[in-house]
């Protein structure tokens, strides 16, 4: 299934596609997309809807906002310097294990919103990723090969970022990773039974028509099952919780013999391999 959010911020309901493509309002099935709905088995209900069933929700308008595919998360936990080819264009050595950080909760929004570029910003940028979103508890995890079990779904997150306050204010990656709009999600939660392995998905994301970030997830250091039983190591992940599990090469930062960064007016687009494309407008903060 592809599950979507519409309507205005914060007042998102839930909603899937249907055969058609089209979106199909599920709030009688489903209150949010959120912990409570995973925890209870939400995605395996709706999964046992009918055709009759889902043709019988009401449609969404067109014209509606998507939200991200989930609630706010409880946490959003990434992944850094997971490509090698990226960790080369950052002159970084390729982690022995996976680099964790975290990202602010509200910095997830919509696939289609505008990106918000900081006060006193010039080095804002871009970073195409796969989004692992938890369908249920997962603590002290095995193996990697128990991971699916604990995984809702994927989706398309763009890892925005603020160079310099990443890098060279004290060295913090979580404040040049947390500002305002700067993880859209989406546009649909793919089910994990419909993805099928997430470990060679293509990937893509241009700046303005032009492309800056091609790869695949074939080519991560650290495959996503892997990533999931690791942190079940060190932090118990709840349903509802997003994973970014890091970016292929081509960020602003990595390119010769100049780096680019966004500014206001600039459009990205982002795309995976079945789980849709995003597009965003950057404005100043």
């Amino acid at each position: 299934m592809k599950l979507v959010r519409y309507g205005q911020f914060g007042q998102e309901r839930p909603a899937l596609i249907d055969a058609n493509g089209d979106r199909r309002d599920v709030a009688r099935y489903a209150v949010d997309y959120d912990r409570v709905f995973l925890d209870a088995g939400g995605i395996e209900r709706l999964s046992r809807l009918t055709k009759d069933e889902i043709a019988a929700c009401p449609l969404v308008p067109k014209e509606a906002r998507w939200g991200a595919p989930v609630a706010r998360p409880g946490k959003v936990v990434c992944i850094g310097l997971n490509y090698a080819d990226h960790a080369a264009e950052a002159g970084m050595a390729i982690p022995k294990e996976p680099i964790v950080f975290l990202k602010a909760s509200n910095t997830v929004v919509g696939p289609y919103d505008d990106v918000l570029i900081p006060r006193k910003s010039v080095k804002t940028d871009w970073e195409v990723e796969l989004g692992v979103i938890i369908g249920k508890t997962a603590r002290y995890l095995d193996s990697p090969a128990d991971a699916a079990a604990h995984i809702a779904g994927y989706c398309v997150s763009n890892d925005v970022s603020e160079r310099e306050f990443q890098i060279e204010r004290g060295g913090q990656w979580t404040k040049g990773k947390s500002c305002d709009t700067f993880n859209p999600l989406g546009p649909w939660l793919l089910t994990r039974d419909e993805c099928g392995s997430p470990n060679d998905l293509a990937m893509s994301l241009t700046v303005n028509g032009q492309s800056r970030q091609k790869g695949s997830t074939k080519t991560m250091v650290f495959d996503a099952y892997f990533i999931v039983h690791y942190l079940s190591q060190f932090m118990t992940l709840e349903a509802g919780d997003v994973i970014t599990t890091g970016t292929p090469p081509g960020v602003g930062m990595g390119m010769k013999p100049t780096p680019v960064f966004l500014k206001a007016g600039d459009v990205m687009e982002l795309s995976i391999a079945g789980l849709g494309t995003q597009k965003q407008t950057c404005r100043n903060a």
